[in-house]
């Protein structure tokens, strides 16, 4: 394990976080004018409450990774162009999100623009990137990858709808692959990526703590799931697809069996809903912070058992991943459940 490595990502992580928490502080007054959502039949917050706080997240994370990666004198696969390239689309989704906080915009627009993003991403992958075995032709496998990372994007918009639940994910997420580039198993770079991304969550989390002062809007929830869907990607390149695959598998998992229901039900699925699993939990008498916690605590299962995956070979792979999907679904089983 590299300590060197460590030592600078908690630096990293404590500039992102401070920044954010400093930013937030000045900015929130003008977004609690201008940038309110307003509680209805499907929210899951009963007073209104300013939004777009992921207009000041998603820069901050950006630029302290920028730095990191300039005085680490460290490139991704794919050089520096490629890193600035994936910067400016998380930027213009972030622009896009805030929009759409301030006013909504139509559901076309935004996945014209998702697309957009993460075929760029996924096209201007060095070909010696691959996500599944070589025996797949690498032009599907490239098809395959984009209508993964649009449908990642989405659950991460979708997963948003109670307090603090995006910046436990989005945390966990990252300090995995934060765990991930210490073993080198990835490249540092995306660590530091990962490391800016998760301090600028820190710093945000006392304004998302319950009752939540602030949500991260569009501007935050699109433009992350971009990011982590990005960084999964070179994870599963650097031979981790397992650990790819774990990291996020509790929102991988209740927004998908949500998606199936609502279409065998003929539902659209565009439309809000009240239906995800820590939706139901909270309707079955947990409260915010008992579902969140069991989200935490399952998380840092997760991230032992991606890391474990990624270290150990292909046999435990398997075993962790098994064990891994069993431990997410008792959680969604508990939370449809509710208390006895």
């Amino acid at each position: 394990m590299s300590v060197p490595f460590l030592l600078a990502s908690s630096g990293i992580a404590a500039v992102a976080a401070i920044l954010v928490y400093a930013l937030i502080g000045v900015a929130i007054g003008w977004l609690d004018r201008h940038a309110r959502a307003e509680p209805n039949a499907r929210s899951s917050h009963a007073t209104p409450t300013a939004q777009g706080g992921g207009a000041i997240v998603v820069p901050v994370a950006l630029a302290v990774a920028g730095v990191a990666l300039a005085v680490g004198a460290s490139a991704p696969a794919g050089g520096m162009t490629y890193a600035a390239i994936i910067g400016v689309l998380a930027l213009a989704l972030a622009l896009i999100g805030f929009v759409d906080d301030m006013r909504s915009l139509d559901v076309v627009s935004r996945l014209v623009a998702q697309l957009i993003a993460v075929g760029i991403a996924v096209a201007m992958l060095p070909a010696e990137v691959r996500v599944l075995p070589p025996a797949v032709p690498l032009a599907l496998e490239r098809l395959i990858t984009i209508v993964c990372g649009l449908w990642f994007v989405n659950l991460v918009n979708f997963m948003d709808g109670i307090d603090l639940i995006s910046v436990v994910e989005t945390v966990a997420v990252t300090l995995g692959i934060v765990l991930l580039a210490a073993f080198g198993v990835v490249s540092v770079a995306y660590g530091y990526v990962a490391v800016a991304l998760l301090g600028a969550m820190v710093g945000f989390s006392p304004w998302n703590a319950p009752r939540a002062r602030l949500f991260l809007g569009d501007a935050g929830s699109i433009p992350i799931g971009f990011l982590l869907a990005v960084l999964l990607i070179h994870v599963a390149g650097a031979n981790a697809l397992a650990a790819a695959v774990i990291l996020p598998l509790y929102y991988l998992a209740d927004a998908s069996v949500t998606l199936l229901r609502r279409l065998f039900r003929g539902e659209k699925l565009w439309e809000a809903h009240r239906e995800h699993f820590y939706q139901q939990a909270t309707r079955n008498g947990f409260a915010v912070p008992e579902v969140v916690g069991r989200i935490a605590v399952l998380n840092a299962a997760l991230i032992a058992l991606a890391v474990g995956s990624a270290l150990h070979g292909t046999a435990w792979a398997g075993a962790a991943l098994a064990i891994a999907a069993a431990a997410v679904g008792l959680t969604l089983r508990a939370f449809a459940g509710g208390r006895s």
